[in-house]
């Protein structure tokens, strides 16, 4: 028996109509085709090596999205998106963001002296995020444009914010910017919680000559059976105790 078609208030197509955002397009008409996306097939059938962007695209243009675990065709875990309560539909939000200009980013690239402000890797410009400190869902857009602001992410730590602040309970219903600025994603240099949560998180890279230290740790820790977290975090704890 084939699945009924959903069927959605005018309201919410005609706004729909109205978003030129290409990726939002592309997730907004996915969805009412077949009922959520993947992003499996974000990035294998459009192209999206950053599929919460495109997810953030929409939520951006006012459109209520949940996001969702399912099984990926080789069965790994996968994030999923469909649309959520339609009656938190916010028709004034169409074009989304402000675009950044090339000049702004160099700017920020300089100020933070080209690394990720989570994991402190140092990465040429084009492989850095323009991100907001207070995520547009919560704080909206800033037409100041202050570099303190804003943060340079590198893809891994722009997914993981991502994820970590979809969830929070600020993000989904409280929506109050000092919350943000009080937590590792907006702050990482001065935070007191995780997503609301009392956890701290140390995010480290090694990177050129320093890749052999870290490979050398790792041979420590498979010889005490530990993962190499835990075994740092022995590391220090003993050094703490001394």
């Amino acid at each position: 028996m084939a699945k009924k078609k959903e069927t959605y208030p005018k309201e919410f197509l005609e706004h729909v109509q109205s978003i030129t955002n290409k990726r939002a397009r592309i997730v907004i008409d996915h969805i009412l085709k077949h009922g959520f996306i993947t992003t499996e097939d974000l990035e294998k059938t459009y192209g999206y090596n950053h599929p919460p962007r495109a997810a953030r695209d929409v939520r951006e243009a006012g459109i209520p999205l949940e996001t969702y675990k399912i099984k990926s065709q080789d069965g790994k875990s996968i994030a999923a998106y469909k649309f959520g309560d339609l009656a938190q539909l916010q028709t004034n939000r169409v074009a989304g963001r402000i675009l950044f200009s090339k000049d702004f980013k160099k700017a920020l690239y300089d100020k933070c002296g080209g690394r990720c402000q989570i994991c402190n890797g140092q990465f040429e410009e084009r492989y850095l995020q323009v991100d907001h400190r207070i995520p547009y869902e919560v704080g909206g857009d800033l037409t100041d444009r202050e570099l303190d602001h804003f943060m340079l992410l590198c893809g891994s730590c722009n997914r993981a914010k991502s994820w970590s602040c979809e969830h929070c309970d600020n993000w989904k219903v409280q929506k109050k910017p000092p919350v943000c600025m009080e937590c590792y994603w907006g702050s990482p240099e001065n935070y007191n919680h995780i997503a609301m949560k009392e956890v701290r998180r140390l995010d480290l890279q090694w990177d050129r000559d320093e890749v052999k230290y870290y490979d050398a740790l790792k041979v420590i820790a498979d010889q005490h059976k530990l993962e190499l977290p835990d075994f740092i975090k022995k590391i220090l704890a003993d050094r703490t105790k001394k």
